[in-house]
């Protein structure tokens, strides 16, 4: 009887092990892991300067630099100062024509 306990108990954590397991395609494919690493380009993004801030630029640019996230800034606005590789910045004047561009 001990045995059968042993062998269950051992096919048990076989099974609950094996669906921490990870077989997806991008971690079989380096390139496409690195492509989609999440991580902010800044020069990517840099076509905006000089533009007036959108939603639909802000998009453009966060998607141009490969970031996950991004948000636009304007004067005085308050601000979390954390960095992430992952955020875009764009940075605005008062009359939100973006005047810089950074990851963070």
């Amino acid at each position: 009887m001990p045995w059968k306990l042993v062998s269950l108990g051992t096919l048990l954590a076989a099974v609950m092990l094996s669906g921490c397991s990870t077989t997806s395609e991008k971690a079989k494919d380096p390139a496409a892991a690195q492509a989609g690493s999440g991580r902010c380009d800044a020069k990517a993004a840099e076509f905006a300067l000089g533009k007036k801030a959108s939603p639909q630029l802000l998009e453009e640019a966060r998607t141009r630099s490969g970031s996950q996230n991004a948000r636009i800034l304007k004067p005085h606005d308050m601000m979390t100062l954390e960095y992430r590789s992952d955020r875009l910045n764009l940075n605005t004047d008062a009359n939100l024509v973006i005047t810089r561009v950074n990851c963070g």
